[in-house]
């Protein structure tokens, strides 16, 4: 029991050592409470897959009712939007390389007969597929109006008959029948900012002491590596909490980010996740020894493998076997399930403690690892 007080009480003189360092830095207190708020609320309104409002010109060769109905369904709901009525295809020409529109509808002559006289006809859109993704975005539109437009042809010719209407379907999209964007981005994000936050806060501690010489005072103390690493970790631990907190905060007020699952286990999950960033962080500054190159190493450690193989944005399965394989060691990969489960799909530790399994062993390795290359020598 003795030992155990001696250790907490020179692990706490640690902690209060660097919390006084951080109290006098203000920048610290920025970068760990005030960047991942104005990152998010950067990121969150900067980065949109919403697709709407997309500059159509339509080329109506038939001009009858029943293609200005067609015309009024494409831009009803807002998806389209109408910028010119040409009288020829080709004319559409100058107006896509000049970005002014991004889709052309083509309604052919006789259309209203075919329509009439329950006929096959086809109707043309030309998609510019400079953004591939707007553009597989805007066929699955236009796909989704043309089919309600043929169910409201077949009603019409069956005169409200049963037994002719054709087979309905009912979609439901759970989690986010909205199909909005920043219910996916959001999470993701979180993990994203945290991790580069976390990272950069601990990997110039260790350098700076190495910098600025006062590593000879602690070594001349019977303080031990790992009462230092936890000492200088834990400070940034509770700063770390309280950012999880503004941003989730932040999420759930700005962009009506739902929680419906467990929030014991979110808390669990940014708990862990929190040590084994720090930790991270830590073992860059143990082994660079400076704060310029532990800068360089936070961002590069933290920023890319997050970014992209995360299942942030980019999702893994797409990608090649050895990607696949490599995205097991991110850890922001296991923290972003974490997030999305607990906020969007209601889980709990049923469902996630694979994830947090994951993160226990992963904060347990870096805390290990970072004692273990801490050395008690000054050269």
């Amino acid at each position: 029991m003795r030992k155990l007080y001696r250790f907490l009480v020179r692990v706490g003189a640690l902690a209060s050592k660097e919390t006084i360092h951080i109290r006098r830095d203000v920048r610290t207190l920025y970068m760990a409470l005030g960047l991942p708020v104005v990152l998010l609320l950067l990121f969150g309104f900067g980065v949109s897959f919403d697709i709407d409002s997309i500059p159509l010109a339509v080329v109506d060769h038939d001009r009858t009712r029943a293609s200005l109905e067609l015309r009024r369904t494409f831009v009803a709901s807002d998806d389209f939007r109408l910028v010119a009525l040409l009288d020829d295809a080709e004319d559409a020409e100058p107006l896509f390389q000049r970005g002014r529109v991004m889709a052309l509808l083509v309604i052919p002559p006789g259309y209203e007969r075919a329509v009439a006289h329950g006929e096959t006809v086809t109707v043309q859109l030309v998609l510019d597929g400079t953004d591939a993704n707007t553009a597989n975005m805007a066929r699955g539109k236009a796909e989704g109006m043309a089919l309600g437009v043929n169910l409201e042809i077949v009603r019409a010719a069956t005169s409200g008959v049963v037994a002719g209407a054709p087979l309905g379907a009912s979609i439901w999209t759970r989690f986010n029948p909205e199909g909005r964007s920043a219910l996916f981005l959001v999470p993701g994000l979180i993990a994203y900012i945290l991790a580069i936050v976390a990272v950069l806060l601990t990997s110039l501690t260790v350098a700076r002491e190495w910098e600025r010489g006062s590593m000879e005072q602690l070594f001349a103390t019977p303080v031990g590596r790992l009462e230092i690493i936890l000492g200088k970790l834990l400070p940034y631990l509770c700063i770390g909490l309280v950012a999880v907190l503004m941003v989730l905060t932040v999420g759930a007020w700005v962009f009506d980010v739902p929680v419906r699952g467990d929030l014991t286990v979110l808390a669990i999950g940014s708990f862990l996740f929190l040590i084994g960033m720090l930790g991270l962080g830590l073992l860059i500054s143990v082994l660079t020894r400076n704060q310029l190159v532990a800068t360089q190493a936070a961002f590069l450690s933290s920023m890319l493998p997050t970014l992209l193989l995360s299942n942030f944005i980019f999702p893994v399965e797409n990608m090649p076997t050895i990607l696949q394989w490599l995205s097991r060691i991110i850890p922001a990969r296991y923290y972003i399930e974490v997030l999305r489960g607990v906020l969007l799909r209601g889980n709990g530790y049923a469902e996630l403690w694979p994830d947090l399994l994951v993160l226990l062993g992963f904060s347990a390795l870096m805390i290990t690892v970072s004692a273990a290359r801490f050395t008690r020598r000054l050269a």
